[in-house]
């Protein structure tokens, strides 16, 4: 396979930068608790679930967790479809001016995003 073709999906993931915000857990007793669900501004801060890339058919395969939404961000998810409508790769996690958006050309690709704040982990489902 050539080497130029593999190199664009890694510099779309650059440019959207999907992995942001910060996580904080303590061990509770019967499980994780989020230390903090609120900025410094009152602004209810959402959790949302985080994986770098992920294939049709498979698990989760790089940077899976949870991030943390701040104010400025949203849960989203993108999704990465080759022209013929056959899904390729979809990545999840916190992005700052987050916007839904649909059929981006982009090479021999077709990629969506959805974004969601409304609560925790909206964006397992979108």
């Amino acid at each position: 396979m050539d080497k130029s073709f593999l190199l664009g999906p890694l510099i779309l993931f650059c440019c959207f930068r999907v992995p942001s915000g910060s996580l904080e857990e303590r061990q509770a007793g019967t499980g994780h608790e989020i230390a903090f669900n609120e900025d410094n501004a009152g602004k209810k801060i959402v959790q949302c679930r985080m994986c770098h890339l992920q294939f049709p058919g498979e698990k989760c395969s790089r940077g899976r967790g949870r991030c943390m939404a701040t104010s400025e961000e949203a849960c989203t998810v993108g999704q990465i479809f080759q022209k013929d409508g056959n899904p390729w790769l979809t990545f999840m996690g916190c992005l700052k001016n987050c916007a839904n958006v649909e059929n981006i050309s982009w090479s021999s690709y077709l990629v969506n995003f959805r974004c969601c704040r409304g609560y925790d982990l909206c964006n397992e489902n979108l």
